[in-house]
């Protein structure tokens, strides 16, 4: 692969990583997982 090609690979992975991060900490996504905790270490109580 040429430089340029390297180039549009690196940002386009920055990209995902920027939308991805903005996902996983959205605030349902720490519900969900504030949930699935609560949920998992209560089941035995």
């Amino acid at each position: 692969m040429s430089t340029a090609e390297y180039a549009i690979g690196t940002l386009a992975a920055a990209g995902l990583a920027m939308v991805l991060y903005g996902i996983v900490n959205g605030d349902w996504v720490v519900d969900a997982v504030r949930g699935l905790l609560e949920q998992a270490f209560t089941v035995g109580l």
